[in-house]
């Protein structure tokens, strides 16, 4: 199958080892993956902050650049989300219907489309699982705590088929991080008690790295870790879910 790889403009420009982390996890996988070098910006900032109707340059430019693959993926439940749930445009409807069902974050493509069951992955550590909002209210990819219904956590069964991860329980496993793209901004002081309190619960366990699906949850988390000086490492799950034998032994 070819697929599109869609990395956010923060992964792009921060993180880029996660983008380098998926694309070499999907081709692993037997994923024949392009990256468009075209791609900006998702929208996602200015629609939150009101401007939706100032995306469509953003929007135009996606479809131009996706509308040929059979999936899109990207290592981003909020984006992914955005472009699953806003992506329209009056002169290409119907590419922007197909893309809008043909894009996945990429824990639910692994285990949805891929139906991965085993990967050839070693990560000898006491990991946290930070279930980021947008992956689980709004793409499903975890049951939510307060729903009297089985659990289950695409993330989580992921991790449990790398060899040498230890998930730690936490106490309140799905509450926010207090990121919240433009709201760690303008509500700088809740976002910054709402990330010390989850920072809190993952040392309380022994977590050595916390790990998600978001990587602006884990910014948020890193650089309060940094300011408090905790010993504790943060990384995309697919640095995890890439990491052989012969990367822990030379790291």
């Amino acid at each position: 199958m070819k697929v599109g790889l869609f990395i956010p403009c923060y992964i792009d420009q921060f993180y880029p080892q996660v983008g380098i982390a998926t694309l070499q996890l999907l081709r692993k996988l037997g994923c024949e993956v392009e990256y468009p070098q075209g791609q900006t910006c998702c929208g996602q900032p200015m629609a939150n902050s009101g401007y939706e109707h100032l995306t469509h340059q953003c929007n135009s430019l996606f479809i131009e650049h996706f509308a040929g693959y059979d999936y899109i993926v990207g290592p981003s439940g909020s984006c992914v989300l955005h472009i699953r749930e806003h992506l329209h445009d009056a002169e290409q409807e119907p590419a922007a219907a197909g893309i809008r069902s043909r894009i996945y974050e990429l824990t639910e493509f692994l285990t949805d489309v891929l139906k991965v069951t085993s990967l050839p992955a070693r990560f000898p550590c006491k990991v946290g699982l930070h279930q980021s909002c947008h992956g689980q209210r709004g793409l499903g990819l975890a049951q939510m705590s307060e729903l009297v219904a089985a659990p289950f956590s695409k993330p989580a069964q992921l991790l449990q088929m790398v060899d040498g991860v230890e998930l730690v329980e936490l106490d309140r496993k799905d509450e926010c991080c207090g990121f919240g793209g433009t709201f760690c901004v303008t509500e700088e002081a809740v976002s910054v008690k709402m990330g010390k309190d989850r920072v809190a619960d993952h040392v309380k366990h022994g977590a050595t790295v916390i790990t998600g699906t978001d990587v602006s949850c884990l910014m948020h988390l890193e650089g309060i870790l940094r300011r408090g000086h905790q010993p504790v490492k943060v990384m995309h799950i697919a640095e995890i879910l890439n990491q052989t034998t012969d990367e822990q032994a030379n790291s």
